[in-house]
C-alpha cells in the first residue's frame, strides 16, 4: 500500500509515461521475432526497440526528451538535468512506482537492458566508472515516483567535488542539459547500443 508521500505525483501527470506514450515499442510482428530460435532473428527484434533518428525528435514531449530505447516493457533516455554528461534513465514502460510494484517480465527486461545500457553509457561518455542507482519513495530521494535506474558515469576528474553537493542519489549542483547536445549525445548513444546488439549476433552460447 503506497503512502502519502508516494502520492506527490498523479500517474496521468507523470513525465516517464509521457514519454513512454510518445515512443512507443516496436510492433507485435517485430517483437514476435525475439520468440524464434534464429540468433539473427532475435537480434532484430531488439535492434527495433532502438527507434530511429527520425522518429527521435526530441520535442515530441515537453519538456523535451531525449530518447535511447523504447521496448515492450522498458525505455531509457537522457536525464535533462544530468549529473554528468551521458547520465542516462532506464525506466519501466508502465507506471510502476516502486520496484516491488514491478511484474515479474518487467525485472527481467529490466535485467537484461541494464547491463548492454552500461556498456553504451560507459564507451559514449568514455569513462569506465559509473554509478547504478534506483530510489523508491520520497524518503529515499526519489522525485519522479515512477521506477527508474539511474546509470551515471563517474569521469576520472571532477573538479571541486568536496565543495559540492555532488552525490548519488540525484541531489546536488546540476545544470540543464542543452536540446543540441541533448539530441547529439542520444543519436550517438542509440548508435553505439545498435553495435552493441548487433555484437550478439555472434557471440558464444552460454
Amino acid at each position: 500500500m503506497p503512502s502519502e508521500l508516494d502520492l506527490h505525483y498523479p500517474p496521468d501527470s507523470c513525465p516517464f509515461c509521457n514519454i513512454a506514450s510518445a515512443f512507443p515499442s516496436p510492433s507485435f510482428q517485430s517483437r514476435s521475432r525475439a520468440s524464434t530460435s534464429s540468433s539473427s532473428s532475435r537480434v532484430e527484434s531488439l535492434i527495433d526497440c532502438v527507434p530511429s533518428d527520425a522518429a527521435s525528435n526530441h520535442e515530441k514531449t515537453t519538456p523535451s526528451s531525449f530518447i535511447i530505447l523504447a521496448s515492450q516493457d522498458v525505455i531509457a533516455f537522457l536525464d535533462i538535468l544530468p549529473m554528468t554528461r551521458g547520465h542516462v534513465l532506464v525506466a519501466t514502460r508502465n507506471h510502476r512506482v516502486k520496484v516491488e510494484d514491478m511484474r515479474g517480465e518487467e525485472g527481467r527486461e529490466m535485467g537484461f537492458w541494464l547491463p548492454v545500457l552500461a556498456r553504451v553509457v560507459s564507451r559514449v561518455s568514455g569513462s569506465t566508472d559509473y554509478n547504478i542507482v534506483q530510489n523508491n519513495g520520497a524518503r529515499a530521494a526519489q522525485v519522479v515516483p515512477h521506477v527508474h535506474f539511474h546509470i551515471i558515469p563517474r569521469p576520472e576528474t571532477m573538479p571541486q567535488i568536496k565543495n559540492k553537493s555532488w552525490t548519488m542519489f540525484g541531489r546536488g549542483q546540476r545544470d540543464d542539459l542543452d536540446d543540441e547536445e541533448g539530441a547529439s549525445l542520444a543519436a550517438e548513444m542509440r548508435r553505439v547500443l545498435r553495435e552493441e546488439l548487433q555484437k550478439m549476433e555472434s557471440a558464444p552460447k552460454l
